[in-house]
């Protein structure tokens, strides 16, 4: 294996002071073996109103209100170079505190750097607009920051996510209060200590690790926040915008999904086998956008499911810093569990196990949250093993026939978050991608993200977007100014 473990100290970031959170200590665990990687102090509420105050002092001081885009640029740049100097580091501690493959963490964290990078550059060219004139006056609309935003990352992919809510957050002028998964704080924490190091003025950042029910309901309800951006589940989503609508505050809620891939009779197989093995298996199917329901024409359905599970079953399970694993363990055993359970339940509903479907049969593996990957079929879309978000290695395979039952069957989900499609038919293609309902499609190619591209989903799979020049839209308010042109611009009183 590469790599030992190397602490973070047991301390939090409250508006630029590190101390050691007021909350309880709780354990965090490298999900490859079951054992504690170190025992962490968490945030209190009393800690969020502390980082909110001193939030709200960094965004209104001169020395950062006043700076001009370019400015604001300059810190980003250095966040992304001190990033990059410490991506090795970041990549092994993402690697023991989320069980991913270091070739995974490597990318997550070259794509955060670049999320700094990426809004620096949107900073450096950002114009604000001169509206058409419509009277003997000048008309422009300007863009100002929020104050404190409200942050809550996922565990699946701390450092790449953090930095989606930081980078364009801070680019819009504002602080931001982060709250990192309570698995995974760790390469939250080491982030934080990288940018504040990086020399972003006191104040502008706190990362308080803890409960969601603590420190995220303290977050969201907290009246000096004016905006919270969620990513998680959709039920949490469901609360965050409930207190979202009473304090009629902005949201971005990038929630669950159940995409479907398509494989149509002209694919190419060897191409699709592989994009969709990597769409559902990469990061052990704990991606919000897995292709987890596979639709494929029925008359090919046997042969192609065939040659799928044929390769499935040979993917490496082992250890995330092990070269040449594949598929790595979940991120804790509970998460595991839960798992185990669906599939259990596609097996109550008369599913068949192609392969996996159970806990490696490997002593090097017995004490981590190891899972097979999993290939079910038999079932119809309207089970709920269908329907539901497993978060796992699992892929439920259904037939079709034409294009109607096909995209009856795909958009009959309560999540749109993303989907993709298998064809050398590119006509046929762009067709079905403008009928599918889902934020994201690929076409002969899956699960690739461009930090320029906006990312969002409908229905239950969130509100808003991410990413791209939106990205820093997102994070601030709209301001229309007028400029009389006239000597006497409203003689009515007259």
């Amino acid at each position: 294996m590469s790599g030992e473990f190397e602490s973070v100290p047991d301390e939090i970031l409250i508006g630029g002071c590190w101390k050691r959170g007021t909350g309880p200590a709780g354990e965090v665990i490298d999900p490859g073996t079951g054992a504690v990687l170190q025992v962490m102090t968490q945030a209190t509420a009393d800690d969020v109103d502390t980082a909110v105050a001193l939030g709200a002092a960094a965004v209104a001081d001169p020395a950062w209100r006043d700076l001009l885009p370019h400015q604001r640029a300059r810190y980003l740049h250095r966040i992304a170079d001190a990033i990059e100097r410490s991506a090795e580091r970041l990549a092994l501690l993402q690697s023991y505190n989320t069980g991913k493959t270091l070739a995974e963490t490597r990318g997550l964290v070259a794509s955060a750097a670049g999320t700094f990078r990426y809004f620096a550059a949107v900073l450096e060219t950002a114009d604000e607009d001169l509206t058409t004139q419509r009277g003997n006056y000048l008309t422009m609309s300007v863009r100002e920051p929020i104050g404190v935003v409200g942050a809550i990352a996922p565990w699946n992919s701390p450092v790449a996510s953090d930095a989606q809510k930081i980078a364009p957050a801070l680019a819009a002028g504002n602080a931001v209060v982060l709250k990192p998964a309570e698995w995974t704080p760790l390469v939250s924490l080491a982030l934080a200590r990288i940018i504040d190091e990086a020399g972003l003025p006191s104040g502008l950042l706190s990362v308080l690790p803890g409960r969601g029910s603590v420190v995220g309901d303290a977050i969201v309800n907290h009246p000096g926040i004016g905006k919270v951006t969620f990513t998680g589940g959709t039920r949490t989503g469901r609360m965050v915008a409930h207190a979202a609508a009473e304090k009629l505050m902005p949201v971005s809620l990038e929630l669950g999904g159940k995409s479907p891939t398509i494989v149509l009779a002209d694919a190419d197989v060897e191409q699709a086998v592989s994009g969709i093995m990597y769409g559902i298996f990469s990061s052990t199917g704990q991606s919000c956008i897995a292709g987890s329901r596979l639709f494929v024409d029925r008359r090919i359905y046997g042969d192609f499911l065939a040659r799928l599970v044929e390769k499935t079953a040979r993917l490496r399970v082992g250890p995330g810093r092990e070269p040449g694993t594949q598929v790595a363990p979940m991120v804790h055993a509970e998460h595991r569990d839960s798992v185990a359970r669906y599939v259990d339940l596609a097996r109550a509903e008369g599913g068949r196990i192609l392969c996996g479907g159970g806990i490696p049969d490997d002593d090097r593996l017995r004490d981590g949250a190891y899972y097979l990957p999993t290939v079910i079929d038999g079932l119809t879309n309207d089970s709920r093993t269908c329907q539901e978000e497993i978060f796992g290695p699992v892929l439920v395979a259904l037939p079709f026939d034409g294009e109607d039952d096909l995209l009856a069957q795909a958009n009959d989900s309560v999540f749109g978050l993303a989907a993709g499609i298998w064809t050398a038919d590119y006509r046929r293609a762009w067709r079905l991608a403008r009928r599918l309902q889902a934020g994201t499609v690929w076409i002969n190619t899956y699960k690739q993200f461009s930090i320029s591209t906006p990312f969002g989903g409908v229905k239950e799979s969130g509100l808003g977007v991410e990413k791209g020049r939106a990205g820093i839209a997102a994070y601030s308010r709209q301001k229309s100014i007028y400029l009389g042109l006239d000597d006497q611009p409203n003689p009515w009183a007259d």
